[in-house]
C-alpha cells in the first residue's frame, strides 16, 4: 500500500475499499472499475482511494494478489488423487474471487501491475502446487522426470486459464474431470517410452 505523508491510513477503510473493488470486478468487470464507483459503494471519498493506491491497477494488484485460489495438495495416495484434488474447482462455478480475477485476464496483457497480480494469485501458486505433486510422487517411489513435470505444469496452467475464460461452459462433471486426469494429465507425467530405433518391415 503506497499512502502519502499525513495522518495514518485506516486499515478498516482499506479493507472496505479492497472488498468493494473485488465486488465490482466480480459483478461488473475491469472495464467498469473506477474511483467514482468504488467511492460510492464504499461510502468513502476518492481522496482516500488515491492516498492508498495511485492507480486502479495498483489497487487491483493489492486486492487480487491476496487471493488463495490454488489448493495445496495433501492427503492423496496417488498422483491421480492429487491431480483430481488440485483440479476439483472445475466441477464448481467460479466463486467471487475467481470472477474478479477472470475479469482482468485480458487487460493484464497490457498492464504490468495486473500481470503481476495474476502471477502472484495464480501462476506462482500453481507452479508450487505442481512441484508439490512431484515431490509427493517421488516420496511414493514414483518420481516424475523433470521435463515431464514441467510439461504437466504448463498443461495444468493452460487448463486453469481456460477455466477463467470459458465462463459457465467451462464446468465439468466429476466424471469428466476424472477423464481429463486419466486421458490427458496422467499420461503426461508417465515416463516417455524408450525408442530403440526405426521399426523393420
Amino acid at each position: 500500500m503506497s499512502g502519502t505523508p499525513g495522518r495514518p491510513l485506516s486499515s478498516e477503510l482499506s479493507e472496505q475499499l479492497l472488498s468493494v473493488t473485488v465486488d465490482i470486478l466480480a459483478e461488473e468487470g475491469w472495464g467498469r472499475l473506477n474511483s467514482d464507483r468504488i467511492a460510492t459503494r464504499a461510502r468513502a471519498g476518492k481522496a482516500g482511494i488515491y492516498r492508498r493506491w495511485p492507480t486502479m491497477a495498483a489497487l487491483v494488484h493489492h486486492a487480487v494478489s491476496r487471493f488463495r485460489l490454488v489448493p495445496t495438495p495433501e492427503g492423496g495416495d496417488s498422483l491421480r488423487e492429487d491431480l483430481i484434488f488440485l483440479m476439483a474447482c472445475w466441477t464448481r462455478p467460479l466463486d467471487r474471487e475467481e470472477r474478479a480475477l477472470a475479469s482482468i485476464v485480458g487487460a493484464a496483457r497490457h498492464d504490468e501491475k495486473l500481470c503481476a497480480a495474476l502471477d502472484e494469485a495464480l501462476v506462482r501458486p500453481l507452479a508450487a502446487a505442481v512441484a508439490e505433486l512431484g515431490r509427493r510422487a517421488a516420496e511414493r517411489g514414483e518420481p516424475i522426470e523433470p521435463e515431464r513435470l514441467s510439461l504437466l505444469g504448463a498443461v495444468v496452467q493452460a487448463f486453469w486459464w481456460q477455466r477463467y475464460t470459458a465462463g459457465p461452459n467451462g464446468m465439468m462433471t466429476d466424471e469428466q474431470l476424472a477423464q481429463l486426469v486419466d486421458d490427458v494429465l496422467l499420461p503426461i507425467a508417465e515416463r516417455a517410452p524408450v525408442r530403440t530405433g526405426a521399426a523393420r518391415i
